[in-house]
């Protein structure tokens, strides 16, 4: 007689647990709902971390347009990380309350218009603003991580969480390299400098509205069916906001993950922000070089994280929690030191290998805390994470 794991598996493409969380993780495949998730998840926050990002890659030609000083343009990169603090603290109550995927088709389509809107900024005001606005964006990550956790078992969540949450960061490397090769060829077809610029924002754009549709029409919350529905059957209990925020505020470990992720996303974030300027104006590079030379960091991603999330299920077979404790802080320690050392070379050669050095590290960091996120607590301290973070980003 088959036993009720056996007769779930039969209903699934991957092979699931009581909780009908799936036990494998099978990158090539796009099966639903498991899988499926996973895809329109990573996609989704990749096309959110373009637009967010869109902008420094083109700050020496919008910067000469605009009349944007240092100070402009640093405010205008912090906004753009600061917006994402209460629209995290949003995202996470949101998925408590209707599911990931309403959730993030949600702030995915009213964050766009901020991005239409950088094609027509006439002013360091309008360009802080779409910048801030744009940055809502990020908060995409919340239900990233939330539909991961949901949809994969404890042996193959940290690997889930890393490669949806890497690849998703791999937009701000892919936009380094995207928008000065769209500006270029703008302006190769007949546009002039500061008119090519604007033109190229539609891309970003028009790429996070259709994910955005894609989520909402193709996605899955839970591998039994969609919030609204399970809540309506009595399958799952309805959440309220206040219970949500206090369970998520009150538990310190939750608080002392959000310090750690801080010192890894939150960098890399700051290195998104500056990185092409960087090697621009410190080498007298061309905009493209610097534009290849900045993708390079955020690119890294496509290894670096889910390594981490798979370094992370790996010493948890043989050393449980304090595995993943302890290679987490291995890697965000030598990931440290790296960033002090980029600080300290002077070449471009020297500069550009301690990056992607660096870039491995911070970013590994970064998967390896969610491979001990989802283990804090079964529904609560997980959003208190995610959200505490982007205070610490904004400082």
């Amino acid at each position: 007689m088959e036993t009720s794991i056996e007769s779930q598996n039969r209903n699934f493409a991957l092979p699931v647990d009581s909780e009908k969380k799936a036990t494998k993780f099978r990158l090539f495949s796009a099966s639903p709902p498991h899988m499926r998730a996973f895809h329109l998840s990573w996609i989704s926050f990749f096309a959110c971390f373009v637009s967010t990002f869109a902008a420094p890659p083109l700050i020496p030609i919008i910067r000469d347009n605009l009349d944007l000083t240092s100070s402009s343009i640093g405010t205008a990169g912090i906004a753009s990380v600061s917006g994402a603090i209460a629209a995290r603290v949003l995202m996470g109550a949101l998925c408590d309350l209707v599911g990931p995927r309403l959730a993030s088709a949600s702030v995915i389509l009213i964050t766009s218009p901020a991005v239409y809107f950088f094609s027509s900024a006439s002013s360091p005001t309008t360009f802080f603003l779409a910048r801030f606005f744009t940055g809502f964006s990020l908060s995409t990550f919340v239900s990233t991580q939330f539909w991961m956790s949901s949809m994969f078992s404890a042996p193959v969540v940290g690997l889930a969480n890393g490669v949806a949450g890497g690849w998703g960061n791999l937009g701000g490397g892919a936009t380094q390299l995207l928008m000065p090769l769209v500006y270029s060829l703008i302006h190769y077809l007949g546009a002039t400098t500061f008119t090519a610029w604007r033109i190229a924002f539609f891309i970003p754009a028009l790429f996070q509205t259709s994910t955005a549709f894609a989520v909402l029409f193709f996605g899955q919350d839970l591998p039994e069916g969609n919030f609204q529905l399970l809540q309506q059957s009595g399958e799952r209990p309805k959440d309220k906001l206040r219970k949500v925020l206090k369970h998520g505020i009150t538990n310190y470990r939750g608080w002392m993950l959000a310090v750690t992720y801080g010192y890894c996303f939150g960098v890399e974030l700051t290195i998104d922000n500056i990185i092409a300027e960087y090697f621009y104006d410190r080498f007298n590079l061309k905009l493209q070089t610097a534009g290849i030379i900045a993708a390079s960091f955020g690119l890294a991603n496509i290894v670096s994280r889910p390594a981490g999330g798979l370094l992370s299920d790996t010493v948890a077979k043989r050393y449980g929690m304090r595995g993943r404790l302890w290679s987490l802080w291995v890697v965000q320690a030598v990931g440290g030191l790296l960033c002090v050392l980029l600080g300290k070379v002077t070449t471009l050669k020297a500069s550009i290998t301690v990056m992607i050095f660096f870039s491995l590290f911070v970013q590994a960091a970064c998967g390896l805390t969610f491979g001990v996120v989802p283990f804090v607590s079964r529904r609560w301290e997980f959003r208190c994470c995610c959200n505490a973070v982007d205070f610490l980003q904004g400082l």
